[in-house]
C-alpha cells in the first residue's frame, strides 16, 4: 500500500473551553493527523493549531492564559505557523471583549471589540449564509449559498485593520448578518478564524477545514 503524502499534524488546543472531540473528529474526517493536547512542544511543532472556544470571553481568556495558550499562539504567529480560531476561539483574537458591562483584554492580534449581537432573537443559533471575498482561500470551492452553523450572542461588528504596505496582503474578511452585519471569518496570513462552527457545518464545514489543511 502506498504511503502517499504524509498527513498534516494538527493540534486541537485543550484549555478547557471548546468541543475538542467534535473538532478532532471533523479534522480527522478530512485527513488530518489530530491530537488534543495543551502540551507546549506538541502545540508549537504541529503543522496547524486549532483553538476552539465556547462560553464567556473572559472565562476563555482566563483558561487560555492558564494553559499558556496566549504565549503559544503568539509564538506560532511570530514564526508564520498557522493558527485557526473557532467561535469564541476567534473572538479572543481581537483586542477586547465586553460582556455584561465587563471588559476583558483579548490576544490583540486584530483591533476590534467583541460586543453583544443586536438582533430580534439572541443567541444566533442555527444555519446562516456568509458573504466571502472572491479571493478567499478558506471558502474556495463552496457555493455562495453554502450555510454554516452558528451559536453565539456576541460578535465583532466592525473591521478596522488597514494594511498600507502594498507588499503585504490585506486580510480577507467574511461577513454574515443576523439582525446586523458581523464578522463571520477572517483570513490574515497564518491566522485564520471563523465565528461559526465548521465542525458542525456538514459538508460545507468539511470543505472549509480541507481548505485550511491544504495551506499547512
Amino acid at each position: 500500500m502506498s504511503t502517499g503524502t504524509p498527513r498534516k499534524k494538527v493540534v486541537v488546543f485543550d484549555y478547557g473551553f471548546g468541543n475538542v472531540r467534535s473538532a478532532e473528529r471533523a479534522l480527522a474526517h478530512v485527513g488530518a493527523d489530530v491530537e488534543i493536547t495543551r502540551d507546549y512542544d506538541t502545540a508549537m511543532n504541529a503543522d496547524g493549531l486549532l483553538v476552539p472556544g465556547v462560553g464567556a470571553f473572559s472565562a476563555c481568556m482566563q483558561g487560555l492564559r492558564a494553559a499558556r495558550g496566549d504565549w503559544i499562539v503568539g509564538r506560532r504567529l511570530s514564526g508564520g505557523r498557522p493558527v485557526m480560531g473557532i467561535c469564541v476561539g476567534m473572538q479572543i483574537l481581537f483586542e477586547r471583549g465586553i460582556e455584561h458591562g465587563v471588559e476583558t483584554e483579548g490576544l490583540d492580534e486584530w483591533p476590534g471589540t467583541v460586543g453583544p449581537l443586536k438582533a430580534p432573537i439572541v443567541p444566533h443559533m442555527g444555519w446562516n449564509t456568509v458573504k466571502a471575498p472572491e479571493d478567499s482561500e478558506l471558502f474556495a470551492g463552496l457555493d455562495a449559498d453554502a450555510r454554516f452553523y452558528f451559536v453565539h450572542s456576541y460578535a465583532v461588528h466592525d473591521w478596522s485593520l488597514e494594511v498600507t504596505n502594498p507588499k503585504i496582503r490585506a486580510p480577507r474578511v467574511t461577513w454574515a448578518t443576523h439582525g446586523e452585519p458581523f464578522v463571520a471569518a477572517v483570513e490574515n496570513g497564518a491566522l485564520w478564524a471563523t465565528q461559526f462552527h465548521p465542525e458542525k457545518s456538514g459538508d460545507a464545514g468539511a470543505q472549509l477545514l480541507t481548505n485550511w489543511i491544504g495551506t499547512l
